[in-house]
């Protein structure tokens, strides 16, 4: 690209949106860069997946989002940001992943933005990743055969199947309970001594019901330390417990690409919950006009930072773009 751009927001989910609708407005030059489709993120989520919030805390925009109950489906909000983007005619490149980012122009703070299919310049980066695309490991032998999963879609495939799922929040959750009504035979192994206190309300006594009956079995203090084709060992507080199996749902949450923040120079705090290094307030990182938005600010804390909390990181950012580039505004 042979013109200087005011701004490349990397990332295209909502808060990467709510970034372009800010420039938008502020009368900025800019483009947003994603590596997937339009809220990748969020079409990655299972297919019945209901959100905690409700609708009108996920508006970007000042576009309403009606849905039919309170709490909006993954349909409904893949239907709503796409027609946000359509109604702000956002300058968006999609399938285009972001490689690094290298500083140009030291005098002039000017960064090259190289991507997979070309490279930009500007004279100022959002970097608006999110968290979902990096699944934690649980590093144990087996890990990498086809029947472990780190992204759970639909239940079907898991009918009359033997699941084991790993994890203690919704995802692990709603993927033992849609497993388990669509025929499999569900099985729940918990590190912590009970599941997490932030289970949906109106699911967490139906998977309670379900355990004390026996209608799923749930290992609590337990980890699985071996997988193998047919089995998986799972250390116990009573001692080693190995079941028949065909699929592990790995449900152990995702972390942010920790390797393209330090690849791009961002510095991560790793006594700090390897939280990226920025201003509270400003969102700018340790290069200058180098910002986060959304929920990567939050590092490994993946549950402190949501839509509805970080939508307003847009409006301060392009604030602060409108200061520091008065000429080209």
């Amino acid at each position: 690209m042979d013109h200087i751009l005011d701004t490349v927001i990397i990332g295209a989910g909502p808060i990467g949106l709510a970034c372009g609708i800010e420039c938008e407005k502020a009368g900025l030059n800019y483009i947003i860069l994603e590596k997937g489709c339009l809220v990748n993120s969020l079409y990655n989520y299972p297919k019945n997946m209901t959100f905690f919030s409700t609708s009108e805390r996920l508006e970007i925009g000042n576009l309403p989002f009606v849905s039919i109950q309170d709490k909006p489906t993954r349909s409904e909000a893949l239907e709503y940001y796409r027609r946000v983007y359509l109604h702000w005619n956002l300058k968006v490149n999609l399938y285009e992943k972001v490689e690094n980012i290298q500083a140009q122009n030291k005098n002039e703070l000017s960064y090259t933005i190289k991507s997979n299919k070309g490279s930009y310049n500007a004279r100022s980066v959002i970097v608006a990743t999110g968290f979902y695309d990096v699944p934690n490991k649980m590093n144990i032998p087996g890990e990498e055969l086809p029947k472990v999963k780190h992204y759970y879609d639909e239940p079907h495939p898991y009918a009359s199947q033997k699941v084991i799922v790993v994890g203690a929040a919704n995802s692990a959750v709603d993927a033992a309970l849609e497993t388990w009504r669509k025929g499999a035979e569900v099985t729940m192994v918990v590190r912590q001594e009970a599941l997490s206190r932030s289970v949906k309300y109106w699911v967490k006594p139906d998977i309670e019901n379900r355990i004390k009956e026996g209608s799923i079995k749930g290992y609590f203090n337990s980890e699985i330390v071996e997988i193998r084709d047919k089995e998986v060992d799972i250390q116990t507080p009573e001692g080693l417990v190995t079941l028949s199996n065909d699929w592990v749902l790995a449900m152990t949450g995702y972390t942010p690409d920790f390797d393209f923040l330090k690849k791009v120079g961002i510095e991560v705090n790793v006594e700090e919950h390897r939280t990226p290094c920025h201003n509270y307030k400003t969102y700018e990182t340790n290069i200058p006009r180098v910002f986060l938005a959304g929920v990567v600010c939050g590092g490994s804390i993946t549950n402190k930072w949501f839509i509805e909390n970080s939508r307003e990181h847009a409006h301060i950012i392009i604030e602060q773009l409108k200061e520091v580039l008065p000429e080209e505004v």
